[in-house]
Order: structure tokens, then C-alpha cells, then sequence
């Protein structure tokens, strides 16, 4: 798919809800997997993460890091178990003007996500009860090891 093409390039990760990081890691240990890189706490968001890569994808644990985050009242409410899929997008402004223009509800702005994404979720109800996310990652300026404009 080219960079140019609407809509999502591939699944870029779940994210699992869960109380407690190491507890939750057991079943992806026990499968082989191994963190990728450290936990990462998002404060806005309310989470600290870690992430296990299968493939291009990957499996991110959320760990509430306050009561009052959608991770906390996501546990409350269900458990433990799938949060969200997430789907990574080349442009996420354009996704979001597109899709907003279709009607798709947003769950606030765009706001920034784990390892220098940019992220937005569109509601539940929207998505047949699934919490979708779109994720944009930053884009790499070829011969840099950086994003561009870093």
C-alpha cells in the first residue's frame, strides 16, 4: 500500500488492560516473547507500558498508573483482557479529517502516544464495540536515525 493510499497501512498493535505489568506479561514469557525496550509510562493517558513484538506487530500491556484513567474503569468495568486494536496510519491528520468528515466519533484530540507516536482513538460504538486506535509513527528521514526535523 502506498503512503498515499487512505486508511490503515497494517495492524500496528493491541493493547491488553491489565493491573499489574508483570502479571500480565506471565502468558507472553511463558510464549517466548520478550519486552521490547523499557516500559514507558504515557501520564496523560494514565498508563505505563510494555510492549512485546510478534512480527510487525506488536502486543502493548497497559498498567493503570492512576484511578481515574479509561485503563482503570476499562478494568473495573471488564478485567483484565483486549483494550484496543490499533491500526497505523502514513498521515493521522488527513485519517482524522477523513474520517471525521464520514461522521467516525473521536475520543478527543490527537495527542501523543508510546515510543514518539502520534495517536487518536475513535470511539466503541463506532466500532462495534471495539476502542480503535489510529497510530502514526514518526516519520524517519532516510540516512538519519531520527525522525525528521530532530
Amino acid at each position: 500500500m502506498s503512503a498515499s493510499t487512505p486508511g490503515p497501512q497494517l495492524l500496528d498493535h493491541l493493547g491488553i488492560a491489565t493491573p499489574d505489568l508483570d502479571t500480565g506479561s506471565a502468558p507472553y514469557l511463558a510464549l517466548g516473547l520478550r519486552a521490547e525496550g523499557p516500559d514507558e509510562e504515557v501520564a496523560h493517558q494514565g498508563v505505563r507500558v510494555r510492549a512485546f513484538r510478534v512480527g510487525d506487530t506488536l502486543i502493548e500491556l497497559l498498567a493503570p498508573t492512576r484511578p481515574d484513567s479509561a485503563v482503570a474503569a476499562f478494568l473495573e468495568r471488564r478485567g483484565p483482557g483486549l483494550h484496543h486494536a490499533a491500526y497505523r496510519v502514513s498521515d493521522l491528520d488527513a485519517e482524522v479529517a477523513r474520517l471525521g468528515a464520514q461522521g467516525a466519533p473521536f475520543l478527543g484530540p490527537v495527542a501523543a502516544g508510546r515510543a514518539g507516536t502520534r495517536v487518536a482513538f475513535l470511539h466503541p460504538r463506532w466500532g462495534q464495540g471495539t476502542l480503535i486506535e489510529l497510530v502514526e509513527h514518526p516519520h524517519v528521514v532516510p540516512g538519519t536515525e531520527g525522525p525528521a526535523g530532530s
